[in-house]
């Protein structure tokens, strides 16, 4: 932890903060036992610690955690999250760490600072020939111990740290000799009241479960295996671990294990659970690639980390003509569905109260489920109580503007017009703060194409793809602005890559509808109804998919089928949607002249053929 500063120690209700070994608890025999935490959350937590009683600004903590390396908002919230779990249990006052509504962080326990001895430095009194002008060969050796330390730790620490680099090996390890023997007896001294009792500690299990302070949506991808026949494809398999790191980092509340460290277990034996424990994640990804001549076949399993199960498995088949795009290809699938699988695996958990994380994370699962008034309201509802708890939450005002703009535009709602209202709010006061946030623009995007300012939302769905181009919402949403004004062939296009993106997606059935829309208004009939047949069996809700297939039954000579269409269009929506050709002209928003004049022309002549009236 590079971020404490002058102060070693900090001890606070019952936990210890050690710049050298971390956060520990203090048990009921008055030992500090570590606590399994990452080291991001450990970093925040330094950053709080050390200006206890303060405000810390967001931009502050981003900074020094973080550095120069370009990361989402939501990180910091998924570790503050992590802290609160670990911090506030049994906490009977709130928690630790207060929410400043739009400023950042204060840590409100007290906290007491220990400095520790200075380190003996016998090293400034050795001088190597071979290294003269450079300063002395560096020796370290270890601080003496806190009174809750034993001389067992004393002496483990010394081996873990003692450091002697090159130079005249015999005079710097006399000097090391003689400094430990001093060492030794006065850390006996030191700890000898408080040694621990004689009985030994129990040992932990292959059974012991996961570290509660595992943060939500927290993962390591591992090295994936080339079982290509005769091998030689690791670089390919290695590729793709990669990319997937990267991708699913870029994921709204992902925490990702960095490369580096998923590598270490590179041809190790797999235990979930132990990899779990160590790295302090609630999910691992495994898998592994297959080239044979022109073939390649990727699998791919997700496991919890807690029970070992397998929640999520998916096979990928493509022909390798072009390598580096069946990669991309593959990793961006792979990272779209297994985001929806670990959402809905996290809101599948018992709920924890006063988590804004979790509220989140319910409220994304409803909004993932087939698109329903009821799913809406839901979503909508958990949205709502994430910001009770934490009003300053970047993400929640996003994804809450996100889908009251989303529920109006499938008119799921009687309140289309206070909902554009408050989602147009809600998102602009997320800009103003965090401008680069990707989240925010797709919703700004959202917002925007309801309220049909067409070419302004263009920019904002691509503002949110710049961030992560494997975001099948934002092409979909980015294609259907294409359409609106006048860009027919390119939003057909954007619809099929955010299908082949994530071909399990819950507004997977709209995608399918817009693309026979699409091919219905140009007059291309019998390519359009197979994809209107597909639409209106995936959201089987969604009136206007009944009368679009209606007509395009009705136009193709079945006017029976046509009839049959329509009739479930009134079904669903009591003869609102679809009443007569002049009130559709007046109710309905049908784009700008070239648009509207192939409505004209193709959809409303269907509809009369079904004996919708003009009036």
């Amino acid at each position: 932890m590079g971020v404490l500063g002058t102060a070693e120690i900090f001890l606070f209700e019952g936990f210890r903060l050690d710049r050298r070994e971390g956060l520990s608890r203090r048990d009921e025999q008055g030992a500090f036992i570590p606590v399994a935490i990452g080291p991001r959350a450990l970093d925040v937590l330094a950053v709080l610690v050390e200006r206890s009683g303060k405000l810390v600004w967001k931009e502050e903590i981003m900074s020094a955690v973080w550095g120069r390396t370009v990361v989402e908002n939501a990180n910091l919230t998924v570790q503050i999250s992590t802290l609160r779990r670990v911090l506030d249990e049994g906490r009977l006052e709130g928690s630790c760490i207060q929410t400043v509504a739009a400023r950042g962080y204060r840590f409100v326990a007290p906290v007491t600072r220990v400095d520790k001895p200075a380190s003996l430095d016998v090293a400034a009194l050795v001088e190597d020939d071979d290294n003269r002008g450079m300063g002395p060969r560096a020796v370290l050796v270890p601080d003496l111990p806190s009174r809750t330390t034993t001389l067992a730790d004393v002496l483990q620490a010394g081996v873990r740290h003692m450091w002697i680099r090159g130079g005249r090996v015999a005079v710097v390890a006399i000097a090391v000799v003689v400094a430990f023997a001093s060492l030794v007896a006065a850390a006996f001294w030191w700890a000898r009241p408080w040694l621990a009792p004689t009985t030994p500690p129990a040992t932990a299990t292959a059974t012991e479960p996961r570290s509660p302070s595992a943060p939500r949506l927290s993962i390591v991808v591992l090295p994936f295996a080339d079982l290509s026949e005769g091998g030689g494809q690791q670089y390919f398999a290695d590729g793709i671990t990669d990319d997937l790191t990267t991708d699913l980092s870029r994921l709204t509340g992902m925490f990702v294990i960095a490369r580096n460290t998923a590598f270490t277990y590179k041809d190790k034996p797999i235990d979930a659970k132990q990899i779990g424990r160590e790295l302090g994640v609630r999910y691992v990804l495994e898998g592994s690639a297959r080239r044979s001549g022109n073939q390649v076949r990727v699998n791919a399993q997700l496991v919890d980390a807690d029970s070992g199960a397998h929640l999520w498995a998916e096979r990928f088949d493509r022909e390798a003509s072009d390598l580096l795009a069946v990669q991309n290809e593959i990793n961006n699938r792979i990272a779209a569905t297994l985001h929806l699988a670990l959402v809905g695996a996290e809101a599948a958990r018992p709920i924890e109260p006063s988590d804004a994380t979790d509220y989140i994370l319910r409220g994304r699962a409803a909004f993932y489920r087939s698109p329903t008034r009821d799913n809406y309201a839901e979503a909508v509802a958990w949205f709502e109580r994430a910001l009770s708890v934490d009003p300053a939450s970047a993400e929640a005002k996003s994804l809450l503007a996100s889908i009251l703009a989303e529920r109006a535009l499938a008119r799921m709602t009687g309140t289309s017009a206070a909902d554009f209202a408050r989602a147009e709010a809600l998102v602009k006061e997320v800009l103003a703060i965090y401008p680069r946030n990707p989240l925010a623009h797709y919703a700004f995007g959202q917002v925007l194409r309801a309220s049909r300012r067409n070419d302004q939302c263009i920019e904002e769905y691509q503002e949110a793809l710049a961030f992560n181009p494997g975001w099948a919402d934002a092409l979909a949403g980015l294609g259907w602005c294409k359409f609106w004004v006048g860009s027919l062939d390119e939003a057909i296009e954007l619809q099929t890559q955010a299908i082949r993106l994530s071909p399990r997606d819950p507004q997977i059935g709209y995608w399918y509808h817009r693309i026979g829309m699409v091919q219905l208004l140009q007059s291309r009939i019998a390519e359009a109804i197979p994809w209107l047949e597909k639409g209106r069996a995936t959201i089987p809700t969604f009136p206007l998919a009944y009368s679009f297939l209606g007509a395009a039954y009705a136009l193709n000579g079945e006017i029976e089928r046509g009839a049959v269409e329509l009739a479930e269009t009134y079904r669903l929506s009591g003869r609102t949607w679809v009443s007569t050709i002049a009130d559709m002209r007046v109710t309905g928003y049908w784009g700008p002249p070239k648009i509207r004049e192939l409505y004209e022309s193709v959809y409303f002549a269907g509809l009369r053929k079904l004996g919708v009236p003009e009036e």
